[in-house]
């Protein structure tokens, strides 16, 4: 938690300011801190936004521009009619709070799962993909080197951003195949080079706010900005872990793409190339394949101790699933649940399931953050529940397919790192269809451990 004396001391730079009358951590964002703060000035009190990380502020998926940058993101956008705050304090180092600025607070709703689902705004959906498309359009438009952005910001292009990547889950040591063979996928099938432009990298639902009078009134979370392709906005926008459970919209679970693209060619002026936001959708599921896991990892090694990065890193399957759909649709076969024991004593399933129910019922009571944690830590322990009961015929059915794959046989983590060095080494022909009825089933035997529900989980048993 933030260190309330040095934020209302570093807070006086503000003309009027008077106190810090509250300080509120919001559960939203899993790699950087946002506080809305009520700030007294001039007598009345104004809300604010505090974004911060304890450290420089770099992203935790990536080395990113760092917040001092992000706060010059949100202003140069604003003034090419990007929606968004206001700027007012930027932390300084000597301030002891780490990275972050402070910007003015804008009302509406954020929370990706309501602004699917809310009846009040049902008439800001019906306009809210073209919306879209003009907003990613004037930033696209944004004039870097005008802006003093161009040393700030990386530039990379699209086979670089698969490498680099890849890499990063190389770096992991957590053999997952589907993800060696999405990477070999798009790099065999990497857009046309174009002119590059500012990027904003995370423009999706979840880091927008909306409103029922003019729909989206700010972006945010610039913490991933970068120049490069600019279809690669378009295809994160259609990203189907963006979509909160609203599968039949492609677009942030609210639009249809035609709206998008219209929306963007109206005020750009260029065609949209769908083949090339195609691609960027594929590499959208690859890379969140990854951040999770690289989350995850902040928790095996104690960097980052919340019990949302394990769980987080568990949504893997889901994107890995959703790679699946798109570059090998057909139907996975369904594991079956284990018996759980034997015997008079209470089971673990019976216990977990205890647990599980006190942290949603009587822990879930809290408020805040406590709140949320408590809802984390009950979906946690589900999860535990299903790997007990389906993982074991789900490990037996990915070793027979691994053995007739490889040819032999072995530990099932060292099945899975054979093949995807196989994969990686093109010692494999991608086609094959076995391969792909391997990947579809291990795939989708894990997700129905991790996140049955899940809407690309669904789309695959519903060939079956």
């Amino acid at each position: 938690m933030i260190d309330t004396a040095k934020l209302e001391s570093v807070l006086r730079r503000l003309p009027g300011f008077e106190r810090l009358e509250s300080c509120d951590r919001l559960s939203a964002g899993a790699s950087r801190e946002t506080y809305r703060l009520g700030v007294v000035i001039g007598g009345a009190v104004r809300m604010l936004a505090l974004r911060r990380a304890a450290g420089e502020g770099r992203s935790a998926m990536g080395a990113g521009p760092g917040l001092v940058i992000e706060a010059k993101l949100f202003s140069a956008a604003k003034a090419a009619g990007v929606p968004g705050p206001e700027v007012v304090l930027v932390l300084q180092p000597e301030d002891g709070l780490g990275a972050g600025f402070a910007m003015e607070w804008i009302s509406g709703e954020t929370l990706g799962g309501r602004i699917v689902k809310s009846p009040e705004l049902a008439g800001a959906r019906r306009t809210l993909a073209r919306q879209c498309g003009q907003i990613l359009a004037r930033l696209h438009a944004v004039d870097v080197k005008a802006a003093g952005l161009a040393d700030a910001l990386e530039s990379f292009a699209p086979e670089h951003l698969v490498r680099k990547t890849h890499a990063a889950y190389l770096e992991l040591n957590a053999p997952q195949p589907m993800i060696d063979f999405t990477a070999m996928w798009l790099l065999k099938n990497l857009p046309h080079e174009r002119p590059h432009t500012l990027v904003h990298g995370d423009f999706r639902n979840g880091n927008l706010i909306v409103d029922h009078d003019s729909g989206l009134v700010a972006v945010l979370d610039w913490e991933l900005a970068h120049v490069g392709d600019p279809m690669r906005d378009l295809g994160w926008l259609l990203t189907r872990s963006w979509r909160f459970g609203a599968s039949d919209k492609a677009v942030g679970g609210f639009g249809e793409p035609d709206d998008l693209f219209e929306g963007y060619e109206s005020v750009s002026g260029h065609k949209v190339d769908r083949k090339s936001v195609r691609f960027w959708e594929v590499f959208g599921s690859f890379w969140w394949a990854v951040g999770t896991l690289s989350m995850g990892q902040s928790f095996r090694n104690g960097s980052e101790p919340s019990i949302e990065r394990p769980v987080i890193g568990r949504r893997s399957s889901e994107c890995q699933i959703d790679c699946v759909n798109m570059l090998i649709p057909g139907w996975a076969r369904r594991p079956e649940a284990a018996v759980d024991g034997g015997g008079d004593l209470p089971t673990s399933t019976e216990i977990l399931t205890g647990v599980r129910d006190f942290l949603k019922e009587d822990a879930g009571g809290r408020q805040g953050r406590s709140q949320f944690l408590a809802r984390v830590a009950a979906n946690a322990t589900d999860i535990v529940l299903r790997e007990m009961s389906l993982a074991p015929d789900a490990h037996a059915w990915e070793a027979q397919g691994l053995s007739a794959l490889l040819g032999g046989g072995g530990p099932l983590g060292q099945q899975r790192a054979r093949l995807c060095a196989a994969i990686r080494a093109g010692a494999i022909d991608l086609k094959r269809p076995d391969l792909h009825a391997y990947l579809r089933d291990s795939v989708f035997a894990r997700v129905m451990i991790d996140q049955p529900g899940y809407a690309g989980a669904l789309e695959c048993a519903a060939k079956s």
